[in-house]
């Protein structure tokens, strides 16, 4: 007699190895996109991760094996056009280690997309909880990563350091502002990850990239606007390039997706055996 699999057992081990690995990716999309801030600025960032809807197609092709069509191919040319377009063709010097930090956090931010999809199944669909288990586990991934990255004394400075005397009188210490920063960025990231999974939920990873990439461009106008960077004519040509890429590839989606239901009227053939015996095409 065949040995019994316990069921309940095994969807749990199922559920923490598929978790363990978003959370992973998860972990290492916040490592590398915050390395690409530190060596670009926030009008560069959309730039630097400007291939992140090639990837997340090449990704969703390993992944799920749904084969682009021409146009899709094409809309991917444009974006990766408008990518190189910023990086070669402005004259605004620009770290190649934040372009590299960039591109490996584009592909690993496609391969996250991919692997939340996934997740949602073993979590019964859940967005809150498969939020509340990436958030939390990524905390504690991350900790021993600060002090390897050699990190530790700035944290120890900052819990425990005497920079409290030394501020000016009315002005915030830097204890204080990273707390208040903490919760605001920890409340608007908790929010917007839960965003992103229902996005991916109804939608798909790919679709999910094109709405993420008309975020950029508005984190790019923020940063103009709050930290006065600057956007020369390369990077606007740039940024709007990956944007026409994206919403074409929107456009040529939606013209995909309606096709099967466009044709529904379309002649169907019927069995020579059914025919033969009489029988009626189903309804």
């Amino acid at each position: 007699m065949a040995p019994q699999i316990d069921k309940p057992a095994s969807r749990g081990l199922v559920t923490g190895v598929v978790v363990f690995y978003l959370v992973a990716a998860l972990s290492m999309v916040m490592a590398f996109s915050n390395y690409t801030l530190k060596y670009v600025d926030a009008s560069f960032y959309q730039v630097a991760r400007g291939l992140v809807l090639p990837f997340t197609i090449v990704t969703s092709f390993i992944a799920f094996r749904s084969t682009p069509s021409l146009r899709i191919f094409f809309a991917c040319g444009i974006v990766t056009l408008g990518f190189f377009i910023g990086v070669f063709l402005d004259g605004t010097p620009v770290s190649m280690v934040g372009i590299f930090f960039g591109v490996v956090s584009s592909g690993i931010t496609a391969a996250h997309s991919v692997v939340i999809k996934e997740s949602l199944n073993v979590v019964n669909g859940s967005a809150l909880l498969l939020s509340w288990y990436t958030n939390l586990l990524s905390a504690i991934i991350l900790l021993p990563i600060c002090f390897l990255a050699g990190e530790g004394s700035g944290i120890v400075e900052l819990f425990f350091g005497v920079e409290e005397a030394a501020k000016a009188d009315g002005s915030m210490s830097l204890f204080a502002t990273f707390v208040w920063g903490s919760l605001i960025t920890g409340a608007l990231g908790f929010l917007m990850s839960i965003a992103s999974l229902l996005s991916i939920k109804v939608t798909s990873p790919i679709t999910h990239m094109v709405s993420s990439a008309v975020r950029g461009v508005a984190a790019s106008l923020l940063g103009m606007w709050l930290f006065h960077d600057v956007i020369t004519s390369g990077r606007a040509t740039s940024i709007a390039t990956i944007l026409l890429g994206s919403i074409y590839y929107t456009w040529v989606k939606n013209q995909e997706t309606q096709k099967p239901a466009s044709s529904g009227g379309s002649y169907e053939r019927v069995k020579m055996e059914d025919v033969e015996s009489g029988k009626e095409k189903p309804k």
